[in-house]
């Protein structure tokens, strides 16, 4: 395993670690999930990321009993929340947003599903335009002198709002957002690329990337249609199909030309692909969901394909997903 710093704080994270969307208390269950994680753990991963949302809190008590039963010692390892959607299945007005209330109570709620005494990150999963900045920042800096929570950072987040919160937190002396967790792959790239550029050297922001695989689609899984039990039929995802799959089959067109290119380099097109994210400096660590220990097994296997990804194929990449 790789380890990068988070950005210009000391916190080193694995290049690849391990996401509970979509598929913890949902597609995983309590043995896969034990799987799951003591496979990651074992190939040096140290970072897990949840959020409140996910199955409306299931997903963070799921790993939380995992990761208790499996008894990693807690310094050894990393686990974030996400706050802003809520976890009730129908959120009231206090039970969602980035408001004081919601942040530090949501908070407290996620320590108590992941079982842990703090949040090593912490982020606001979408701006709330409802809520002043300043609020939610003073919020994280609360968090973050009771030691509740290590850093605190932003997610889909504009870079005009990420240069507000920084505005904000040191006119007021407060604790800054130090990550962003944006979406990032071969179909996905403008806003890590050129968006963000000016935060990286202004901030020394760090990214927590995910959807690598574009949500399976670069990993050739829908080349041929879209097969059941795969996370675009799960019920309430059927936004995250049309995005997926984008109007007239364009995307799917471009997806089909990964395993040429992989097949050169004695692998699959999901190892590319996220060896492909990782190979941008300003990726701190690519996040990985998988429902299979084989799956996991796959796409761990990228930082074996990271040293063959030379400026050639990286140049044909270019040129196919331009």
């Amino acid at each position: 395993m790789q380890y990068r710093r988070l950005g210009r704080t000391g916190l080193q994270l694995s290049a690849l670690s391990f996401g509970a969307w979509v598929t913890f208390g949902r597609q995983v269950g309590r043995s896969d999930a034990r799987e799951l994680l003591a496979l990651a753990w074992d190939r040096g991963v140290n970072f897990f990321d949840n959020a409140e949302t996910y199955n409306h809190g299931e997903a963070e008590r799921l790993m939380g009993d995992v990761l208790a039963d499996l008894r990693f010692p807690r310094d050894s390892y990393c686990v974030s929340s996400k706050v802003y959607f809520g976890a009730a299945e129908k959120p009231r007005p206090t039970q969602r947003g980035l408001s004081r209330k919601h942040v530090i109570e949501a908070c407290h709620q996620a320590l108590e599903r992941l079982r842990v005494g703090h949040l090593d990150l912490y982020l606001c999963h979408r701006p709330d335009p409802d809520t002043p900045i300043e609020e939610t920042v003073a919020a994280m800096d609360t968090l973050i002198r009771q030691g509740k929570v290590l850093y605190w950072g932003t997610s889909e987040w504009s870079a005009h709002a990420i240069d507000e919160a920084h505005r904000v937190a040191q006119a007021m002396h407060m604790y800054a957002p130090v990550v962003e967790q944006p979406q990032y792959n071969l179909l996905h790239r403008e806003r890590v690329e050129q968006e963000y550029a000016p935060l990286y050297e202004k901030y020394g922001m760090g990214t927590t990337i995910w959807s690598p695989l574009a949500s399976g689609l670069l990993s050739g899984k829908y080349n041929q249609g879209v097969p059941q039990g795969s996370r675009l039929t799960q019920p309430g995802y059927e936004w995250l199909r049309d995005m997926v799959l984008g109007e007239g089959g364009e995307r799917v067109e471009k997806a089909k030309a990964l395993p040429a290119i992989a097949a050169e380099l004695g692998t699959t097109p999901a190892p590319l692909a996220i060896a492909w994210c990782m190979s941008n400096p300003h990726v701190s660590t690519v996040l990985l969901g998988a429902s299979r220990k084989e799956q996991l097994e796959q796409n761990l296997s990228a930082l074996d394909v990271l040293p063959r990804l030379d400026a050639a194929i990286k140049a044909r990449l270019e040129q196919m997903f331009a």
